[in-house]
């Protein structure tokens, strides 16, 4: 099978184009290579791997590259609710209109498995639990957007969507900003963190349970076309207060208190369900404890804030 990765060299995809070059797929990554990263340098001795230095919205790259591929995994966005605030222009170009130009762009045989988010649920009061029927609250432009791909991308038969759990571990492409990977951070550097709203809830899942994720999606493609998932950790709906004391049973110096003046400007708050995927077959290898002792180690290499999208 010949695999197109967009934004292959991100924190995801540096983690998941060598497991797929690992299983002898014809891997491709386009990247822009926006953070001057080079974490698959590793993969240039692999018959089995290419890569196009080029932008997804280049329509004529896109439409050559695509026809080239059975499978496309589109990773390539502006992520996250802060940098697409900070770049409202290419959040939209490059978040909707190259991805909607893309589902365009694909024959109907061709598949397309595509990672959106479980922000979109949104925030609800502290028993708002939400499976893959439940109604869709997008707080945020990144969330919107990856509300209106998905709609387009399920009028495919030949696609899947996962709404992935806010996502922690250690990746060549570091991102210190998400949650558990900046709350780690602060603890183990810092000793201190202030939290503000601690009882708002979100699900986890380690990194490398998404790749591993996407390849039993690869492999269960036909059972699993046209659905959409979550993916998460089932044990792992935790408020910001609890995630901290998770955090200290691995940094017992770590200090948190909770401001209940000030608000975050990220009000999400679920609990999400992953019996679907897990009714597949999928189930996690990585618990949030495996994640933390993780971090320590990659925190004892690395300070240094670049590793985000900020």
């Amino acid at each position: 099978m010949k695999i197109l990765v967009t934004g292959g060299s991100g924190y995801i995809g540096s983690i998941l184009v060598p497991e797929l070059v690992k299983l002898k797929f014809q891997v491709t990554v386009l990247d822009n290579f926006m953070y001057k990263q080079s974490s698959l340098n590793h993969l240039c001795a692999f018959e089995n791997f290419r890569i196009i230095n080029g932008d997804i919205r280049d329509k004529i790259l896109m439409k050559t590259t695509l026809a080239e591929n059975d499978l496309v995994i589109p990773l390539a966005a502006i992520v996250g609710a802060p940098l697409c605030n900070k770049d409202p222009y290419s959040a939209q170009s490059i978040n909707h209109d190259a991805i909607i130009e893309m589902i365009k762009s694909v024959s109907k045989d061709q598949l397309i498995l595509m990672p959106t988010t479980n922000s979109a649920y949104g925030s609800g009061d502290k028993n708002n639990y939400c499976d893959e029927n439940s109604p869709l609250n997008p707080i945020s432009k990144y969330a919107s957007d990856k509300v209106e791909i998905e709609k387009k991308l399920m009028e495919r038969e030949k696609s899947i969507s996962y709404r992935l759990a806010t996502v922690f571990g250690m990746s060549p492409r570091m991102r210190i900003d998400l949650l558990v990977n900046d709350f780690t951070y602060r603890a183990f550097h810092d000793s201190a963190l202030v939290v503000f709203e601690g009882h708002f809830k979100r699900n986890y899942i380690h990194i490398r349970d998404v790749v591993n994720s996407f390849i039993h999606a690869i492999n269960n493609f036909e059972k699993m076309k046209g659905e959409i998932f979550n993916v998460g950790l089932s044990d792992a709906n935790l408020s910001k207060i609890e995630l901290c004391q998770e955090i200290k049973k691995h940094i017992p110096n770590f200090v948190f208190v909770e401001e209940k003046i000030k608000k975050d400007p990220d009000q999400r708050n679920y609990i999400v369900s992953n019996k679907k995927i897990e009714g597949t077959g999928f189930l996690p290898s990585y618990t949030l404890s495996d994640g933390i002792k993780e971090l320590i180690k990659g925190y004892t290499m690395l300070k240094n804030q670049s590793f985000g999208n900020f």
